[in-house]
């Protein structure tokens, strides 16, 4: 009888980009654990800076980022077979050590910087680039590129909304595991394992019981945010040439 070897999955990826709803598809499969930013008090802990629920974040979770990565190489919650880490790009600070990431299956998750801006806007006004990711995510990625000796994975949020099922088949696939069509459909309302600022962040995917229509037209924004769009545009072109 052949062992099944347990797959960790880190999912790397900006705010406002998908990355919940995708959370959620993989808790719909039943045969895997999730965890929600696990990075995100020792970031603020160790950065300082002033976000929603900030104090809330930090006596939530563990600030101590060694032990963070230590938890996410080790055993999987629930005694589940995969174990889905939903990781912020910008949590990953200089300072805190990635030498675990060698013992993840690491995932870009890319969105349209004008998206992005546009929704991180709603939440938290005059959002700069280190508040986005998206320099951070280019890092990250060409980090574990060097270590594997090609591109890692990257799927892009416009073509999950645009075929759910395409894109998670892809997705699977190259996991190596398989699909399901349980990852397209969750129950409305908040989730056990959402962090807890999921009130000030998660309102529109509490709503959901699957993945949103395709988006439209990029939207129009004023003269600064544009100008923080055209600052992160390149990072995400070069990484969205590597999509599947």
């Amino acid at each position: 009888m052949s062992m099944v070897i347990p797959t960790r999955i880190a999912m790397w990826s900006g705010p406002r980009n998908l990355s919940t709803a995708m959370m959620y598809a993989f808790a719909a499969r039943g045969d895997c654990a999730v965890v929600d930013e696990p990075f995100y008090g020792a970031y603020l802990k160790a950065t300082g800076l002033d976000h929603p629920m900030a104090a809330e974040v930090i006596a939530s979770q563990s600030a101590d980022p060694m032990q963070v990565a230590g938890a996410c190489i080790g055993p999987i919650p629930q005694d589940q077979s995969l174990f889905y880490q939903k990781h912020m790009t910008l949590h990953m600070i200089p300072a805190f050590p990635r030498g675990f990431m060698k013992a993840l299956t690491n995932v870009f998750l890319i969105r349209h910087p004008a998206r992005v801006v546009a929704s991180y806007a709603k939440k938290r006004e005059g959002p700069t680039l280190a508040d986005i990711g998206f320099q951070q995510q280019a890092e990250l990625f060409d980090e574990v590129a060097g270590w594997m000796g090609h591109a890692p994975l990257v799927i892009d949020s416009a073509d999950i909304r645009a075929d759910p099922q395409a894109a998670l088949t892809r997705l699977c696939a190259a996991l190596g595991i398989s699909f399901t069509e349980k990852m397209l459909h969750w129950a409305a309302g908040p989730k056990p394992y959402d962090g807890v600022w999921a009130p000030h962040w998660y309102n529109a995917v509490h709503k959901s019981t699957g993945f949103e229509d395709p988006e439209g037209a990029l939207p129009d924004l004023p003269a600064d945010y544009a100008k923080l769009v055209d600052q992160a545009l390149p990072f995400y072109d070069r990484l969205a040439g590597y999509k599947l």
